[in-house]
């Protein structure tokens, strides 16, 4: 028993109704791959996960995004992302300003160097993400993708009743 991988997927039995032994599956691999990226990221650049996400969505806005849009878009407190943005604003990777119009709004924006890491950053990502799924056939991945979207939809149907 010494070579069992103990994981979210081993706290289910055979006993246990598929929804939640698929539940526990998708959560072993998100975490699976999530940690993979984890370390890849501070080996590589120094960085973290939650500093690559943050870039990311600067990246998808060149214009910039306010803070409270930037804690609404990675899901996680207003504190979390000044945390962030204070780190790479030292490093000179963003850049804040003062929105026009609202003089206590930040817009912070990826600055010409954040702009390079961030670029290198999401190469090698998209690379990582490549190998992780490597075994998997262009019909899998697909096959994947319309399970996943079913979930995703199904989901949003309930959304209204549960709030």
């Amino acid at each position: 028993m010494a070579d069992t991988i103990l994981d979210s997927e081993h706290r289910g039995n055979d006993s246990e109704h598929q929804s939640l032994r698929l539940w526990l599956r998708l959560l072993t691999c998100s975490n699976l791959v999530e940690n993979q990226l984890r370390a890849r990221l501070r080996t590589e650049f120094n960085s973290t996960l939650p500093r690559f996400d943050l870039m990311a969505q600067l990246y998808r806005y060149p214009d910039g995004l306010r803070m409270g849009d930037l804690s609404k878009l990675m899901m996680v407190s207003g504190g979390n992302v000044t945390g962030i943005c204070n780190q790479l604003e030292k490093e000179q990777l963003v850049l804040r300003e003062v929105c026009s119009g609202d003089r206590r709004a930040f817009v912070v924006k990826l600055s010409k160097k954040g702009l390079r890491l961030f670029d290198k950053m999401s190469l090698a990502h998209e690379g990582w993400l490549v190998e992780l799924f490597a075994e998997l056939e262009q019909g899998d991945i697909a096959e994947l993708m319309d399970g996943l979207g079913k979930i995703k939809r199904s989901i949003h149907q309930l959304e209204p009743a549960a709030s």
